[in-house]
Protein backbone atom coordinates (compact mmCIF):
# COMPACT_ATOMS: atom_id res chain seq x y z
CA UNK A 1 0.00 0.00 0.00
CA UNK A 2 1.60 3.76 -0.75
CA UNK A 3 2.11 5.74 2.10
CA UNK A 4 0.00 8.65 2.58
CA UNK A 5 0.89 12.26 2.46
CA UNK A 6 -1.75 15.12 4.12
CA UNK A 7 -0.45 18.35 2.19
CA UNK A 8 -1.48 21.36 3.92
CA UNK A 9 -1.81 24.35 2.73
CA UNK A 10 -1.60 27.87 4.21
CA UNK A 11 -1.77 31.52 2.91
CA UNK A 12 1.39 31.96 0.74
CA UNK A 13 -0.77 32.14 -2.58
CA UNK A 14 1.77 33.52 -4.49
CA UNK A 15 3.41 29.72 -4.06
CA UNK A 16 -0.02 27.88 -4.81
CA UNK A 17 1.08 26.77 -8.75
CA UNK A 18 4.69 26.01 -8.19
CA UNK A 19 3.32 23.76 -4.84
CA UNK A 20 0.47 22.52 -7.05
CA UNK A 21 3.14 21.30 -9.65
CA UNK A 22 5.49 19.60 -7.28
CA UNK A 23 2.23 17.56 -5.32
CA UNK A 24 1.26 16.53 -8.91
CA UNK A 25 5.27 14.86 -8.81
CA UNK A 26 3.98 13.19 -5.86
CA UNK A 27 -0.02 11.27 -7.06
CA UNK A 28 1.86 8.57 -7.98
CA UNK A 29 4.17 7.39 -5.59
CA UNK A 30 1.80 8.43 -2.50
CA UNK A 31 -1.63 8.48 -1.68
CA UNK A 32 -2.70 12.44 -0.97
CA UNK A 33 -4.73 14.05 1.18
CA UNK A 34 -5.28 17.95 0.89
CA UNK A 35 -5.87 19.98 4.02
CA UNK A 36 -6.89 23.60 3.83
CA UNK A 37 -6.26 26.37 6.29
CA UNK A 38 -9.45 28.68 6.33
CA UNK A 39 -7.46 31.23 4.43
CA UNK A 40 -6.49 28.68 1.97
CA UNK A 41 -9.99 27.20 1.40
CA UNK A 42 -12.24 30.89 1.02
CA UNK A 43 -9.64 33.27 -0.22
CA UNK A 44 -9.56 34.84 -3.74
CA UNK A 45 -6.40 36.18 -4.93
CA UNK A 46 -4.63 38.24 -6.95
CA UNK A 47 -2.99 34.81 -7.97
CA UNK A 48 -6.30 33.17 -8.31
CA UNK A 49 -10.03 32.05 -6.89
CA UNK A 50 -9.78 29.90 -4.34
CA UNK A 51 -11.96 27.50 -6.20
CA UNK A 52 -9.73 27.17 -8.53
CA UNK A 53 -6.83 25.96 -6.34
CA UNK A 54 -9.23 23.68 -4.15
CA UNK A 55 -10.61 21.64 -7.77
CA UNK A 56 -7.23 21.25 -8.76
CA UNK A 57 -6.05 19.76 -5.40
CA UNK A 58 -8.97 17.67 -5.43
CA UNK A 59 -8.55 16.16 -8.72
CA UNK A 60 -4.59 15.95 -7.94
CA UNK A 61 -4.95 13.54 -5.09
CA UNK A 62 -8.41 12.48 -5.63
CA UNK A 63 -9.87 13.21 -1.96
CA UNK A 64 -12.02 15.78 -0.66
CA UNK A 65 -10.41 18.63 1.11
CA UNK A 66 -9.82 18.71 4.69
CA UNK A 67 -11.07 21.75 5.83
CA UNK A 68 -12.63 22.18 9.56
CA UNK A 69 -11.29 21.26 12.94
CA UNK A 70 -13.42 17.95 12.95
CA UNK A 71 -12.34 17.10 9.58
CA UNK A 72 -8.80 17.30 10.57
CA UNK A 73 -9.24 15.45 14.39
CA UNK A 74 -9.33 11.90 13.60
CA UNK A 75 -5.54 12.11 11.78
CA UNK A 76 -3.69 11.57 14.72
CA UNK A 77 -6.19 9.20 16.90
CA UNK A 78 -6.93 6.60 13.44
CA UNK A 79 -3.23 7.61 12.01
CA UNK A 80 -4.39 8.66 9.00
CA UNK A 81 -0.96 9.79 7.61
CA UNK A 82 2.78 8.64 7.29
CA UNK A 83 3.68 12.15 6.51
CA UNK A 84 1.89 15.63 6.95
CA UNK A 85 3.54 18.61 4.77
CA UNK A 86 2.81 21.71 5.15
CA UNK A 87 3.17 23.55 1.86
CA UNK A 88 3.17 26.33 2.18
CA UNK A 89 4.30 27.02 5.72
CA UNK A 90 3.77 31.02 6.20
CA UNK A 91 5.37 32.79 8.77
CA UNK A 92 1.79 32.74 10.66
CA UNK A 93 1.89 29.15 10.81
CA UNK A 94 5.48 28.52 11.98
CA UNK A 95 4.65 31.12 14.89
CA UNK A 96 1.70 28.60 15.98
CA UNK A 97 3.71 25.63 15.49
CA UNK A 98 7.06 26.53 16.71
CA UNK A 99 4.42 27.95 20.43
CA UNK A 100 2.36 25.08 20.61
CA UNK A 101 -0.52 26.99 19.11
CA UNK A 102 -3.36 24.36 17.42
CA UNK A 103 -6.20 26.98 16.82
CA UNK A 104 -6.15 26.31 12.93
CA UNK A 105 -7.17 23.36 10.51
CA UNK A 106 -3.03 23.44 9.71
CA UNK A 107 -1.82 23.60 13.40
CA UNK A 108 -4.47 21.55 14.54
CA UNK A 109 -3.53 18.47 11.72
CA UNK A 110 0.19 19.17 12.76
CA UNK A 111 -0.40 18.55 16.67
CA UNK A 112 -2.76 15.50 15.74
CA UNK A 113 -0.51 13.80 13.76
CA UNK A 114 2.78 14.59 15.85
CA UNK A 115 0.70 13.11 18.72
CA UNK A 116 1.91 9.80 16.84
CA UNK A 117 5.42 10.56 16.68
CA UNK A 118 4.73 11.25 12.67
CA UNK A 119 7.39 13.31 10.50
CA UNK A 120 6.13 16.76 10.09
CA UNK A 121 7.86 18.47 6.78
CA UNK A 122 8.15 22.23 6.48
CA UNK A 123 8.18 23.86 2.88
CA UNK A 124 7.94 27.37 4.19
CA UNK A 125 7.17 30.41 2.80
CA UNK A 126 7.26 33.86 4.76
CA UNK A 127 8.79 37.90 4.00
CA UNK A 128 10.14 37.81 7.24
CA UNK A 129 11.87 34.53 7.64
CA UNK A 130 15.08 36.27 8.63
CA UNK A 131 13.41 38.62 10.88
CA UNK A 132 10.05 37.99 13.00
CA UNK A 133 9.91 34.62 12.02
CA UNK A 134 13.97 33.55 12.38
CA UNK A 135 13.40 32.63 15.97
CA UNK A 136 10.42 30.19 14.50
CA UNK A 137 12.47 28.55 12.40
CA UNK A 138 15.40 28.36 14.83
CA UNK A 139 12.76 26.66 17.46
CA UNK A 140 11.40 24.07 14.96
CA UNK A 141 14.52 23.11 13.18
CA UNK A 142 15.42 21.55 17.09
CA UNK A 143 11.88 19.70 17.46
CA UNK A 144 12.44 15.68 17.07
CA UNK A 145 9.95 15.17 14.17
CA UNK A 146 10.38 18.37 12.15
CA UNK A 147 11.90 18.32 8.67
CA UNK A 148 12.10 21.13 6.12
CA UNK A 149 12.57 21.69 2.53
CA UNK A 150 15.74 23.39 1.66
CA UNK A 151 14.60 27.19 1.36
CA UNK A 152 16.15 30.08 0.32
CA UNK A 153 16.19 33.48 -0.10
CA UNK A 154 13.34 34.71 -1.82
CA UNK A 155 14.36 38.07 -3.47
CA UNK A 156 17.06 39.35 -1.45
CA UNK A 157 17.49 42.62 -2.97
CA UNK A 158 14.04 43.29 -3.06
CA UNK A 159 12.33 41.58 -0.07
CA UNK A 160 15.68 40.76 1.91
CA UNK A 161 13.92 38.79 4.77
CA UNK A 162 11.93 36.74 2.62
CA UNK A 163 12.38 33.04 2.56
CA UNK A 164 10.70 30.33 0.11
CA UNK A 165 11.36 26.35 -0.33
CA UNK A 166 12.48 24.47 -3.07
CA UNK A 167 9.39 23.09 -4.01
CA UNK A 168 11.13 21.46 -7.22
CA UNK A 169 12.78 19.24 -4.08
CA UNK A 170 9.73 18.50 -2.58
CA UNK A 171 9.70 14.54 -3.63
CA UNK A 172 12.85 14.31 -2.36
CA UNK A 173 12.60 16.22 0.70
CA UNK A 174 9.29 13.21 1.58
CA UNK A 175 11.43 10.32 1.14
CA UNK A 176 14.00 11.81 3.17
CA UNK A 177 11.39 13.11 6.22
CA UNK A 178 9.97 9.20 5.89
CA UNK A 179 13.31 7.86 6.24
CA UNK A 180 13.98 9.91 9.38
CA UNK A 181 16.82 12.28 7.62
CA UNK A 182 16.76 16.72 7.21
CA UNK A 183 17.52 16.69 2.89
CA UNK A 184 21.03 18.94 3.11
CA UNK A 185 22.06 21.11 2.17
CA UNK A 186 19.08 22.99 3.86
CA UNK A 187 19.78 25.99 2.29
CA UNK A 188 19.36 25.72 -1.42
Amino acid sequence: MKPTIGIALSGSFCTFQKLIDAISGLSADYRLIPIFSDAAFHTDSRFGEASFFRKQLETICGNPILHTLNDVEPIGPKKLLDILVIAPCTGNTLGKLANGIADSTVSFACKAHLRGGGPVLLAISTNDGLSGSAENIGKLLNRKNYYFVPFRQDDPVKKPYSLVADFTRLPEAVSEALNGHQMQPILA
